[in-house]
């Protein structure tokens, strides 16, 4: 089992042990590339980046597969969220055309890799079904299998779908994938470095000096790159990208079903948030696994509904035996519907970055990895400026914008405030959180099962939005850019960079020193 970035535990972080890295030194190395983030980007442009001869590190500020890739549902597939329609009236025939040449060379590199390295990941070729069930969808099928032949994505209408539901009309796409994504990171990470590169776990980084040699501090040490990569999924500080990449939750169970008629492919139907289905075999015992229920992170007042609801969509169509793991995910949503991969608006060239995967977070990382590999090594770009960050316009005023934003709030230092006037005040029931205000100061306040309180400063760190609680993942999430935080303050999801400010309780009972 591995950690993650919230309470509920993923079916792929509770089937994997944690990775155990190789003894590295840092000091005194000038590296090439440092890549900063442990998901499967990170890891993914690391072992390519090592395998051309570049000296790499891949900075993790937890463990691998910590965050967002240990919670994906891990679907590969050439079928975006942004369906080509849509891609070919925003950026053209041949943009959605280099959008469907990207994703196929991304499904061919994860099963070139799986090959090469024999990685035990459970990976499988399958087909992807996506299915209506009422007028307009049938109308929006009609045109996405009409963009598919257009893009070349290989697409045909088909008679069935895999699983139990009524449907009108549906599509099938051929030569989709599914895998095991932890056990895929992990067999990458060792083949990563058995070519010489180096993972550093527990390393957060907390600052970088930008320049032709970037200057780098972690929580561990100190260190110097030619090549900055931020593959955390949206890059820490404040950037243009957070204007342009909104934050969202799906949330997903794993079951075992009563019978063995557990559906193959990769399932899709077309609401809004839609519904995604698949299984996944893994030591011998399959698990059907459904996801859905999307919203805007922070905006949930009741987290623990959205699992509720999916349970009962669930039941509903399957037989099922007992649901063995759920759990929730975050994804940022390019607002143009296309990644952006590249230069980092506002940073030095060397630079980089790679964020706004939407759902399609496994076949996009590879996408990443190709393009930033190809600007690293020929200093050009593999697909055109179509995944380009620097087709972001500026906003006028953002810079000044970000100079009354930059500045972590410690509002409380010095005070400390009575634990029984709190409990009187919030009525918490056990692992209940809520952001409450005594004396005029307002604190984000979490009882856990102990009955012991926590409280700290609902402030984000990022730009200052306030938290919100989650109560199904336990921890304090912002509205505004969707970053995330735990019980206790920390960091769990960025673009926040610093923990919220710990706010210290005494019982009146307490004799002070």
């Amino acid at each position: 089992m591995i950690l993650r970035d919230g309470y509920c535990l993923s079916l792929w972080q509770d089937t994997v042990d944690p990775y155990q890295t190789l003894p590295n030194r840092l000091n005194n190395v000038v590296f090439d590339v440092a890549i900063v983030g442990g998901g499967i980007t990170g890891v993914t442009l690391a072992h390519a980046l090592q395998k051309q001869g570049k000296k790499c590190v891949v900075l993790e500020a937890k463990n691998l597969c910590f965050g967002t890739t240990g919670g994906t549902t891990a679907h590969i597939n050439t079928l975006m969220d942004n369906p080509y329609s849509s891609i070919i009236k925003d950026f053209g025939k041949e943009g959605a055309q280099i959008v469907a040449r990207a994703a196929n060379e991304a499904v061919a590199l994860i099963e070139n890799t799986v090959s090469s390295y024999n990685i035990d990941c459970g990976f499988q070729r399958t087909s992807a079904y996506l299915f209506s069930q009422d007028e307009k969808q049938t109308s929006e099928l009609s045109e996405i299998y009409d963009a598919c032949n257009t893009v070349g994505i290989e697409s045909r209408i088909c008679n069935g779908i895999p699983v139990p539901i009524n449907f009108r009309k549906a599509l099938e796409i051929p030569g989709q994938a599914k895998f095991h994504p932890a056990k895929y990171v992990h067999g990458l990470a060792k083949a990563f470095e058995e070519l010489g590169g180096i993972i550093v776990e527990q390393c957060r980084v907390t600052n970088i000096d930008e320049g032709e040699i970037i200057a780098i501090e972690t929580t561990q040490e100190k260190l110097q790159a030619r090549i900055l990569v931020y593959a955390t999924h949206i890059p820490p500080g404040i950037n243009l990208l957070h204007l342009r990449c909104p934050a969202y939750r799906s949330y997903a169970m794993a079951a075992r079903l009563q019978e063995q008629n557990y559906p193959e492919g990769l399932t899709y139907d077309m609401y809004d948030p839609y519904h995604y289905y698949r299984t996944q075999e893994i030591d011998g015992e399959k698990y059907l696994i459904v996801g859905g229920e999307d919203h805007k992170t922070g905006e949930n007042t009741n987290t623990n509904k959205s699992f509720l609801q999916l349970e009962s969509h669930i039941r509903a169509h399957f037989h099922v035996h007992e649901i063995t793991h759920r759990w929730s995910s975050q994804y940022y949503e390019p607002v143009d519907g296309l990644p952006y991969i590249g230069k980092l608006p506002g940073a030095r060239e060397n630079v980089l970055v790679a964020t706004g995967y939407g759902g399609n977070g496994m076949t996009y990382s590879h996408v990443a990895a190709l393009e930033l590999t190809e600007l690293i090594l020929m200093k050009e770009s593999k697909y055109g400026d179509l995944f380009s960050p620097g087709r972001i316009k500026p906003v006028a005023g953002f810079t000044e914008f970000v100079k009354h934003n930059t500045d972590v709030v410690t509002q409380f230092v010095g005070k400390w405030f009575a634990t029984e006037r709190l409990e009187e005040l919030s009525a918490l029931a056990p692992e209940e959180g809520k952001v409450v205000k005594l004396n005029n100061e307002t604190m984000a306040l979490y009882k856990d099962d102990t009955g012991l309180l926590h409280a700290v400063n609902p402030s984000c760190t990022h730009m200052k939005c306030s938290v919100a609680w989650n109560a199904a993942e336990r921890s304090w999430d912002c509205p505004c850019h969707g970053a995330r935080y735990s019980i206790e303050g920390e960091v769990l999801n960025g673009p926040a960079d610093a923990n919220l400010e710990s706010i210290e309780l005494r019982s009146l009972l307490e004799k002070e020193d």
